[in-house]
């Protein structure tokens, strides 16, 4: 019988290739949730601001695991310094640290050496931002006093992923122009979802461009009262449906509110775009994060196939909490000596001690094994993509050092 011919193992993930890689200027984690996709994202960015890079990570995800694993009480909207990270005490740098320091800060101490700083998406507060920089003041002022606008940037579906890309845009244009940090490290939501900012400027050109939208701007063309009489005929029902539920004022807030963005709409859309095209570049790189378990790994696989299908730069795959177990001593040898010591009539404090250890062995043996056949099956299906094991710790990351660990066990030096 021919033997069955060995499948080649994947391309190792080069993490610190990609880190140290100048030209890289964008790192886009994504992956479903509970997978330690936070956790990697900012042990790429620590480990990188170690090398000399300056990083700022920014997450999407509303959880604040990424501040705990810094060592900070809170993120916001703001990159602010992480203590203690790429920096001597005699850094410029370093001393604004201690006073919480910004970006701008950073970029004017002129220091060479590696830095990190950290944020988190504030949804409304970058909305405000780009309503600030695209409008007047007292435009400005009518639209956040506007109730439609006050829900629309705080809570409207969507609103999530598009002021990701406007903030992602923010971030790589104080790269670009104020040399504030040289390397962005993305760490998207959990699940599908996280690649919904890819369809940002797709969907915000429908939502532009759909009748609603063209009914709602009618007062600026045709007049209040033509307007009046069109959303009457239109709507009849569901317009006083909607008063009753929302307010007699929901039409006019949301007729209000569109008419003051409508010269705005095109420079989202443009930024959107710019945003999407950019994170097509060669200097952007995804990584897939994954943990060895079924629903995780058909998310992973939903991910990769995804990116290829966008033609987005793709790096690799990190596989998280892989079991291993010593080797020299199979699961079955194991467990038939766990049988063997059971059966002793009087066993002694050494062949408890024996009993509890083989025990253990036996299902650190078994966890191994559905892991690797598991991330095999994974690669057989996609032979190309690039793989990193990041091995299970003994306990959750919660500080730097624990994020050095990881940085570690990621580019395969320890």
């Amino acid at each position: 019988m021919t033997p069955a011919k060995r499948r080649p193992a994947p391309p190792a993930l080069d993490i610190d290739g990609l880190l140290k890689d100048p030209d890289i200027k964008v790192i886009v984690t994504c992956g479903s949730g509970g997978v330690g996709k936070t956790t990697t994202a900012a042990a790429l960015a620590l480990r990188a601001a170690e090398q000399g890079r300056r990083v700022v990570v920014l997450t999407i995800d509303p959880a604040r695991r990424l501040a705990q694993s810094l060592g900070l009480t809170q993120l916001d909207n703001t990159p602010r310094l992480v203590p203690g990270v790429g920096a001597t005490p005699a850094n410029p740098a370093d001393r604004a640290t201690k006073t919480g320091a910004t970006a701008d800060k950073v970029a004017r101490s002129g220091d060479e050496t590696g830095a990190l700083l950290a944020m988190m998406l504030d949804m409304k507060r970058t909305f405000d931002d780009v309503v600030s920089a695209h409008t007047t003041p007292d435009k400005a002022a009518q639209i956040f006093a506007n109730p439609f606008y006050q829900s629309l940037s705080a809570s409207f579906a969507g609103t999530q992923e598009y002021m990701a890309m406007e903030k992602l845009s923010q971030l790589r244009a104080q790269l670009v122009e104020h040399g504030g940090w040289d390397l962005i490290v993305v760490d998207t939501p959990p699940s599908r979802s996280a690649l919904d900012f890819l369809d940002a400027p797709q969907r915000l050109g429908r939502f532009l461009d759909g009748r609603m939208i063209r009914l709602l701007t009618a007062p600026a063309r045709a007049g209040g009262k033509a307007y009046l009489k069109v959303v009457t005929a239109s709507f009849g029902l569901f317009t006083k449906v909607l008063n009753r539920i929302l307010g007699n004022d929901l039409l006019s807030n949301v007729s209000a509110f569109v008419a003051s963005l409508e010269t705005m709409f095109g420079g989202f859309r443009e930024r959107a775009e710019q945003t999407y095209e950019l994170l097509k570049g060669e200097d952007t790189a995804f990584i897939v994060v994954a943990s060895p378990e079924p629903d995780a790994l058909r998310e992973a696989s939903f991910f990769v196939e995804r990116l290829q299908f966008e033609q987005m730069p793709l790096t690799g795959v990190v596989l998280n909490r892989v079991h291993s177990a010593a080797s020299g001593l199979s699961r079955q040898r194991a467990e038939a000596a766990v049988e063997r010591l059971a059966e002793l009539d009087d066993p002694g404090p050494a062949q408890r001690l024996a009993l509890v250890a083989l025990e253990v062995h036996a299902e650190l043996a078994e966890a191994a094994a559905h892991d690797q056949a598991i991330a095999a099956r994974f690669a057989a299906a996609h032979p190309d993509i690039a793989q990193r094991s990041v091995p299970a710790l003994a306990s959750d990351v919660h500080d730097l050092a624990g994020l050095r660990r990881i940085g570690e066990k990621l580019a395969g030096t320890s």
